[in-house]
């Protein structure tokens, strides 16, 4: 059997982080400009169930028995086993690269369970429909963040922007209006899993502060959902800032992300916000086209650490 592979792109979160976890709605949109990309080959000379990962981003090189039972790699590895009834695994070596920063709010661990997911279970010839290889990330998630909101394995699944709201089945979003989003990285881990069981605790202290601002991103979001399917870019920059503010009340920001954010929009953007966790990680920027360059240089020359800019149709 000759290699195969499978790819998944990063993702943004346009509006409603944070607040996702607790049922209010979210906006989210694949990043193809970098993606998780998992190759499979085959070792016919081995014995059934050796089955070897290499990651050299993040300096794996592992028998996969040899890897924690909760590690995401080896949950998404035995889901699929499972899922397919085999009572071993061929021998193989799992090669996994991304250009996906981690720890920024981009997706990373989740684009990485859904490109190994589908590898793995093309490799094996029994593709998997997209809904369970949704499921196989999300569970990986869990081993990431604790309590995700299944927002980041469902947008990257589909590679298509999506209205999501737990518990309910995703709506894929019209984009009326093409625009464009600069994603600047601060450079500094975004500890997710951290965040959200802070902000939990923070919830569980003072419930009427926590559950208002909720309320406000979610009324955002269903806002902001109105002005990408009617085209206004404009107004859809403002409730990027009106977002921002609110997690920066809610205690998710941090220096850094700020300092980006104002120097966007000063450099001429519609509006900008953190992005994901928060305390670290991405922020982004809504811009015309004609805007790109010096927003772009702007945020490189306050210190952003990378910059990428994606179009959303």
């Amino acid at each position: 059997m000759t290699g195969i592979f499978a790819t998944a792109p990063g993702k943004i979160i346009l509006f409603g982080e944070h607040a996702v976890v607790y049922g209010y709605p979210a906006i989210a949109v694949p990043v193809n400009q970098v993606r998780a990309k998992v190759l499979i080959l085959p070792i016919p000379a081995n014995k059934p169930d050796e089955v070897y990962i290499e990651a050299p981003d993040i300096h794996l090189n592992s028998h996969l028995n040899q890897l924690a039972f909760k590690d995401p790699l080896r949950i998404v590895i035995e889901e699929v086993q499972n899922i397919l009834r085999l009572s071993y695994l061929p021998p193989m070596r799992i090669r996994i690269t991304s250009t996906i920063p981690v720890a920024a709010g981009l997706g990373s661990g989740a684009a990485v369970s859904v490109a190994l997911a589908r590898a793995l279970a093309n490799y094996l010839g029994h593709p998997l429909p997209d809904e369970t290889i949704c499921q196989i990330a999300f569970r990986a998630e869990h081993s990431y963040h604790g309590t995700p909101s299944g927002i980041d394995n469902t947008v990257i699944t589909y590679n298509q922007p999506l209205f999501f709201q737990k518990g309910k089945p995703y709506e894929l979003l019209g984009v009326e209006k093409p625009f464009f989003i600069v994603i600047g990285n601060t450079g500094i881990a975004s500890p997710t899993g951290e965040v959200v069981a802070e902000v939990r605790k923070n919830r569980e202290q003072n419930p009427e502060k926590y559950n208002a601002l909720f309320e406000k991103i979610g009324q955002i979001v269903l806002y902001a959902r109105k002005l990408i399917e009617h085209g206004n870019v404009v107004d859809l920059g403002s409730m990027l800032t009106e977002n921002h503010c609110l997690l920066k009340e809610m205690g998710v920001s941090c220096k850094e992300l700020d300092i980006l954010v104002e120097t966007a929009i000063h450099a001429g953007a519609y509006g900008a916000k953190l992005s994901g966790g928060g305390k670290g990680g991405n922020m982004i920027a809504l811009a015309s086209s004609e805007k790109l360059p010096q927003i772009t240089q702007a945020l490189r020359d306050a210190g952003a650490t990378t910059v990428i800019t994606t179009e959303i149709r």
